[in-house]
C-alpha cells in the first residue's frame, strides 16, 4: 500500500505566511542555501543576497574580462547590454558556488561571481542568437539545463499567440546544444529525484511536459518519452516548479496567482489560492479563447506574491517555502508539512 501524501488535507494557512526581504525589484528566483542565505533575481540589474540574520545586500552585475570561448560579445560590448537591458530571471549555483543567470534582458546565459564580476558563458546555439533565455538548472552530472521561452522579438507576441517555438537546450562537455523543441514559452524545469525525467514548464501550454532522459551513450544525454504530466490545462499559466521529497511537483499559477501541487500520479491539488477570483476567471477566458489583453494581465493579480512565479524550498529542514514574484517587493514564506527535495548544490554543501 503506497504511503500517506503528506500534502493530503494540507493547505496554506494564510495567517501563517511571514515575508523576508525588503525594497525588492522583481524577485522572480530564488535560490536558498543550507545556512539560510537567500539570493534572488533583482530588476535593478543583479541579485539580492539575503542573510540568515535579514539583512541584505544587492549585487549588480558588472562585465568582467574573462569570456567563454565562442562568445562574440566583448567586455564592453557586454557592459553595454548590462547598462542598458539587463533582466536577470532563472538562477542556479555553479560547481564553484558562482551563480548562472539566465538573462531575459540580454538574452545570453551568463555567470556572476559572489561579488557581481559577470561574463557572457554563451550567447548563440548553432549560429544563431540564443533567443528569449528563461531559466537555467545545474544537475548532479554537472551538466547545465537551460530554457529558451521564444526566438521570436517581441516575446509578449509569442506568448499572446501561444507560439509554439520554446526549446531546451543542455550545456556538456563544453558545448550548448538543442535536445527538445516546440514548446509553448518554455518556462522552469526540474528533475525528478532520480534525475530519471526532466519536467517542463510549458507557461502557454498551460501544462507541464515532462521528458525521459535517455544516457545510453555517454557523450550525450538526449531526451525522450515525451507526455504531458497532469491536467492538460492547468487553470492558470504555470510558471515555476519545485519538487517535495514526496514527488509532489509544486507549481506557481501566475497572474492569477495560485500554488498547487501535482502528486506522483498527476492529481492537481490547490495549496493557495490569492487571485482575484472575478479578474482570474476574465483572465483565462480571454487567454482559451486567444483575446488576451495587457489590461486583463494587469488586473489579474494577488496581494502575498503578486503575479506569483517560483517556489523555493529552503531552511535548515528544508520545510520553508519562498514565493518568488514579478511584482513583489518582498519574499512570502510559511512552512510546508513535507521538506522540499534538496538540489544539487543543497546536496553538495551538506
Amino acid at each position: 500500500m503506497p504511503a500517506a501524501n503528506p500534502l493530503d488535507g494540507f493547505t496554506v494557512d494564510r495567517t501563517q505566511i511571514r515575508t523576508v526581504g525588503r525594497d525588492l525589484q522583481r524577485p522572480e528566483c530564488i535560490l536558498a542555501e543550507p545556512d539560510g542565505t537567500l539570493w534572488c533575481a533583482d530588476a535593478r540589474g543583479g541579485v539580492t543576497r539575503i542573510a540568515a540574520d535579514g539583512s541584505q545586500r544587492f549585487i549588480g552585475q558588472r562585465a568582467d574580462e574573462r569570456f567563454a570561448a565562442g562568445a562574440d560579445d566583448t567586455a564592453e560590448a557586454l557592459e553595454a547590454k548590462l547598462t542598458t537591458g539587463t533582466l536577470p530571471n532563472g538562477l542556479a549555483f555553479a560547481a564553484n558556488g558562482d551563480i548562472l543567470v539566465s538573462n531575459f534582458g540580454t538574452d545570453l546565459l551568463e555567470v556572476m561571481t559572489r561579488d557581481g564580476q559577470t561574463r557572457t558563458l554563451y550567447d548563440r546555439i548553432d549560429g544563431l542568437p540564443i533567443g528569449k533565455v528563461n531559466f537555467v538548472l545545474r544537475d548532479s552530472r554537472d551538466r547545465i539545463w537551460l530554457t529558451v521561452s521564444t526566438r521570436v522579438n517581441p516575446w509578449t507576441v509569442a506568448a499572446a499567440r501561444r507560439v509554439c517555438d520554446g526549446y531546451v537546450a543542455v550545456v556538456e562537455h563544453g558545448r550548448l546544444r538543442v535536445v527538445a523543441e516546440g514548446f509553448h514559452f518554455t518556462n522552469e524545469v526540474r528533475l525528478d529525484a532520480r534525475e530519471e525525467w526532466l519536467y517542463i514548464v510549458e507557461t502557454t501550454g498551460p501544462c507541464i511536459t515532462r521528458m525521459r532522459l535517455d544516457e545510453s551513450n555517454p557523450a550525450e544525454v538526449r531526451l525522450t518519452d515525451r507526455e504531458v504530466f497532469g491536467p492538460a490545462h492547468l487553470g492558470g499559466t504555470p510558471d515555476g516548479i519545485a519538487f517535495d521529497a514526496h514527488g509532489n511537483l509544486w507549481c506557481t499559477l501566475i497572474m492569477v496567482d495560485r500554488l498547487v501541487a501535482l502528486t506522483p500520479e498527476g492529481e492537481l491539488r490547490t495549496l493557495l489560492d490569492d487571485g482575484d477570483p472575478e479578474a482570474s476567471a476574465n483572465l483565462v477566458a480571454r487567454f482559451d479563447a486567444g483575446t488576451m489583453r495587457p489590461e486583463d494581465m494587469q488586473k489579474a493579480r494577488g496581494t502575498i506574491a503578486p503575479w506569483m512565479a517560483s517556489v523555493t524550498f529552503g531552511g535548515p529542514d528544508l520545510r520553508t517555502v519562498y514565493l518568488g514574484s514579478l511584482l513583489g517587493t518582498t519574499i512570502p514564506y510559511f512552512r510546508s508539512p513535507v521538506p522540499g527535495l534538496p538540489m544539487v548544490h543543497w546536496r553538495a554543501a551538506a
